[in-house]
């Protein structure tokens, strides 16, 4: 088999299409280099997917926890505390067994005229269940970022707000929102490199791989079992997360540069990409 044969076979394996058998021997370098590429794929499903709704939540979070209400603020404390103090290794194995227990223990939703029994056996799979621990573990880490930025917006700005009349929704939008994501976004580029990154737990805790369609992590530990050599598949992985976190840190710059285009050059605030102490 030829190498384009071979993209053309496993390029989007790890999804459902294309080959469904994987090659048991004589594993070309073609091979390794298609199939931890096919599953990078479920990575970049997690990791955007997360972000996008991790980061609404985050702002969420990080504003109930700067409220002045206690039955407000003591929930999103409890939930930031309870994500960022557990690994999320055990986040991933808990969740997936609370939802293997829910077509056990069953859940049925009477709707008044009838009742019908809810389907939850598809938490049970990685796409959905694993984007959920994800999507929260995300959302904590980013909220507390979030709420850290709230707590340094400058009073200054906060007074000429005051002076010109705004107020409620209006300050928010115009005032606090874009000056708190101007300064929390450095940081917040770190969270998301750092998730990308993590999604490589997804298949090595409790969600499995169904038909051996896994991520970038899954194949390249695939072919070194089989190979008995981890220096081919291995620095191939890590060449394809170096590409994605270049990536990430490209578009979030285009962002931090629009967040901070109305400040004089030397005050912009440059990324500084730190994704081994982030956490």
């Amino acid at each position: 088999m030829s190498c384009v044969e071979t993209i053309q076979a496993y390029a989007l394996r790890s999804i459902g299409i294309g080959e469904r058998l994987l090659p048991r021997s004589d594993f070309t370098l073609c091979e390794q280099f298609t199939l931890i590429g096919s599953g990078l794929l479920w990575n970049i499903y997690f990791g955007v997917l997360a972000l996008c709704f991790g980061f609404f939540m985050a702002i969420t979070v990080a504003m109930a926890k700067a409220a002045p209400n206690r039955w407000v603020r003591k929930p999103a404390e409890w939930f930031i505390f309870i994500f960022r103090g557990s690994p999320l290794f055990i986040q991933f194995f808990l969740a997936y067994e609370t939802f293997v227990m829910l077509p056990k223990l069953g859940f049925d939703l009477n709707l008044g005229f009838t009742e019908i029994t809810v389907e939850t056996r598809w938490l049970t799979r990685a796409w959905a269940g694993a984007l959920i621990v994800l999507f929260l573990n995300t959302a904590a880490y980013a909220g507390e970022i979030f709420y850290g930025a709230l707590r340094t917006i400058p009073k200054g700005d906060m007074e000429a707000a005051d002076a010109y009349g705004f107020s409620g929704w209006t300050k928010f939008r115009k005032i606090t929102f874009p000056t708190m994501l101007r300064l929390a976004w450095p940081s917040y580029t770190n969270e998301a490199i750092f998730l990308f990154h993590a999604t490589t737990l997804v298949y090595f805790s409790g969600f499995p791989a169904w038909q051996q369609r896994g991520d970038a992590l899954y194949y390249a530990s695939y072919f070194a079992d089989k190979t008995f050599n981890p220096f081919i598949p291995y620095p191939i992985l890590a060449g394809y997360f170096i590409l994605l976190t270049l990536c990430v840190i490209g578009i979030f710059g285009l962002v931090n540069t629009r967040l901070n285009r109305h400040l004089p050059q030397e005050r912009r605030q440059k990324l500084r990409v730190r994704p081994q102490v982030i956490r």
